[in-house]
């Protein structure tokens, strides 16, 4: 893949493993905290992925000793002087870039797999969230500390954390912005899992995804995130027309037709 531009290419490194592909934030002198470049660059790496039948997983993580640090605070104007509340305004690079990008992970035609190798702070936790797996090492942790600069949870955060914790843990994480190690995040169904090297426990998760039916992956997702926004009614509904749609599928055949004869089945994601 090329990107558009070298500095935006090394913020964000894009490699092809077989059928996953692996997105590396790389800024790790400044915990991959995100400029707008490396926005872009991101965007552009998961246009690729959807643009691609080829790829049938994604593994995003990050170099060095953290995940994601969050929004790069040098990207906002905190200089003294006239303007200074409209300068240092959070809402256009929310606007412009961090939501964009959590919209498109989590739109994402594949299913995702963030490997957590350290602190994930602020819309770090909601990008390594936004994804339908994560991992993460021991020494991984999680914090939501907008309450400590007198903000809220941003790019999608308030939504991922209530409906991976509920609301009462949800809450009492993002008010009193404690830190979360990761066994914690794993206990409270924050995160799937915890390794030693999260990264090779993400890719061999991701490499078992690309071989399952691809879109039924991103149905379940889609049906799951949304259950509870939806009645029993609504949710039956739901379920009868992604089932209708999946059953028109090369998978479904294939994997019915795999069960009979008693042999594995040979998924393409189509």
């Amino acid at each position: 893949m090329t990107l558009s531009a070298s500095a935006a290419a090394a913020e964000i490194l894009f490699e092809r493993r077989g059928a996953v592909a692996l997105v590396t934030l790389n800024r790790p002198q400044a915990l991959n905290s995100f400029t707008r470049t490396m926005h872009r660059a991101l965007q552009e790496a998961l246009a690729e992925v959807q643009r691609d039948p080829a790829v049938r997983a994604l593994v995003l993580t990050g170099a060095g000793r953290g995940f994601c640090a969050g929004l790069d605070l040098s990207e906002l104007d905190f200089t003294p002087g006239p303007d200074l509340a409209e300068r240092a305004n959070p809402g256009p690079v929310l606007d412009e870039c961090f939501n964009p990008t959590a919209r498109a992970l989590m739109n994402l035609r594949v299913p995702t797999v963030a490997a957590v190798n350290g602190v994930a702070a602020g819309a770090g936790v909601s990008l390594a969230l936004t994804c339908d797996l994560v991992v993460a090492t021991p020494g991984a942790s999680f914090v939501q500390a907008f309450s400590k600069i007198g903000l809220i949870p941003d790019a999608g955060g308030s939504w991922l954390s209530v409906e991976r914790l509920g609301l009462a843990r949800a809450l009492g994480w993002a008010m009193l912005g404690d830190k979360l190690s990761a066994q914690q995040a794993k206990d409270w169904g924050l995160i799937w899992d915890v390794a030693d090297d999260a990264l090779a426990a993400a890719l061999a998760l991701a490499e078992r995804l690309a071989a399952l039916p691809t879109q039924a992956l991103v149905a379940t997702r889609h049906l799951l995130r949304g259950a509870l926004q939806r009645s029993f009614e609504q949710q039956l509904e739901a379920e009868r027309e992604l089932q209708a749609t999946l059953g028109r599928t090369h998978d479904y055949v294939e994997g019915v037709t795999a069960f009979l004869q008693k042999r594995p089945p040979q998924f393409r994601g189509a």
